[in-house]
């Protein structure tokens, strides 16, 4: 699963919570415990709303730009007085 997706799946167990927090209420009234109960399921929710930013902000920092590579191929003068790597210049001996 994606972290996208678990964020959706906690969001909406929250939603779950939330409606159940709501019955409990009408069945049990407004007590002390019951405001507790809301409010721990209030900070939960806007805990998941920020992890949600995070996760979009780390998913757009972490993406490079594409750079697309040509298939036609290079011009041979590019490499005309250019080092072969650990063999030197063309025209010289190795010491």
């Amino acid at each position: 699963m994606s972290v996208h997706d678990d964020l959706t799946m906690v969001q909406r167990s929250l939603d779950d919570l939330r409606r159940s927090l709501g019955r409990l209420e009408r069945q049990l009234g407004r007590g002390l415990e019951m405001r507790r109960a809301r409010l721990d399921a209030d900070h939960l929710r806007e805990s998941v709303a920020l992890l949600r930013e995070a996760a979009a902000a780390q998913g757009s920092a972490t993406r490079p730009d594409l750079v697309t590579i040509s298939d036609t191929p290079y011009d041979i003068s590019l490499w005309t007085d250019s080092d072969d790597e650990g063999l030197g210049a063309r025209d010289r001996h190795a010491p």
